[in-house]
């Protein structure tokens, strides 16, 4: 899967106008959005970054399923380029919500990074074998690993990934689970870290996405010159499956798609959970690359008719109370 390549607009016309850059003021936000912003500007484009705070970043005292707003890291910029005060936002597209507001659309996704949760910890990895406890504000990693360490206490933590890192180190927590993704671009990755290959990561972790409105064609023409469409398929099955899965309730749901060129066949994982981790519904397909438009509704499905539908419900049940 190769990028199409697509023109660049004259000069004259790139410099004409100025691309305002959204993003949230986390260092990690702030990292991405100056990702895009150079390759605007190699690309010859004129940019400027606005940063604002999104209530994912005040509201820190609730676990975010709690807080029941869909998109909370991404309203705040919604709101600002539907007033016109930004051009585009540079987002995690794991923090965005399956379904964007009307008139806005995606615009590019970048090539994705590191797909993998981690988990950072204190220097002795005994508590493995025994008891220990876990932080994590995913109610994903939360039931994965109650699923592998149902003898284990999972605490919640909130915050960008500064707070996060900064919270762990004075507690008395045995470890945390982060984005691989997210250390490694801030370098902030330390020593004491395993790789967790056995956690299903949440869709689209590890790559980036920029929105734009539907409706402004020199910021569409600019952004779809740094889409990577390999990521941009598997992110979209991976996001087909969430979003058929769970109908607009968070749940713990995770899926991977990987791509092999030789075979050119889709490696398919993706599993929902139990709050508790007790129950684990997975799937695990290899299929043509022909069959992409429909995989992520198709496993989706598969596993809503073997008692997922049952599952979800508990899942939005347990969530009102």
């Amino acid at each position: 899967m190769k990028n199409d390549s697509t023109p660049l607009p004259p000069s004259g016309v790139r410099g004409s106008k100025i691309i305002r850059i959204g993003t949230r003021d986390s260092e990690l936000a702030l990292w991405q959005a100056h990702t895009v912003e150079k390759k605007l500007n190699d690309l010859g484009y004129k940019t400027k970054i606005i940063a604002v705070k999104s209530q994912g970043d005040i509201l820190l005292d609730k676990p975010l399923y709690e807080l029941g707003i869909t998109g909370i890291f991404t309203k705040t910029l919604d709101i600002a380029m539907i007033n016109g005060e930004i051009d585009i936002a540079v987002h995690s597209m794991k923090d965005v919500p399956t379904a964007l507001p009307k008139g806005i659309v995606q615009a590019a996704v970048l090539e994705r990074a590191n797909s993998l949760d981690i988990l950072v910890h204190k220097g002795n990895l005994d508590f493995l074998n025994g008891s220990g406890i876990i932080a994590t504000g995913s109610l994903r990693r939360q039931a994965q690993w109650l699923n592998k360490y149902p003898n284990h206490n999972v605490v919640d933590l909130r915050g960008n990934v500064n707070t996060r890192m900064q919270k762990l180190n004075d507690s008395d927590w045995s470890g945390a689970v982060f984005a691989a993704a997210g250390l490694e671009r801030i370098n902030l990755k330390p020593e004491n870290y395993i790789n967790l290959d056995w956690m299903i990561p949440a869709p689209a972790q590890g790559a980036m996405v920029v929105v734009a409105m539907e409706n402004d064609n020199f910021a569409l023409d600019a952004l779809t010159q740094l889409n990577d469409i390999e990521t941009e398929i598997v992110t979209y099955i991976e996001r087909q499956f969430l979003r058929t899965l769970e109908g607009g309730c968070t749940a713990p749901i995770g899926a991977l798609v990987q791509y092999d060129e030789e075979e050119d066949t889709l490696h398919f994982q993706g599993a929902l959970f139990s709050l508790d981790g007790k129950v684990k519904m997975e799937i695990d397909k290899i299929v043509p690359i022909e069959e992409w438009k429909k995989l992520g509704f198709n496993m989706a499905q598969e596993i809503l008719g073997n008692g997922g539908a049952e599952l979800m419900k508990t899942i939005k049940e347990s969530l009102k109370k």
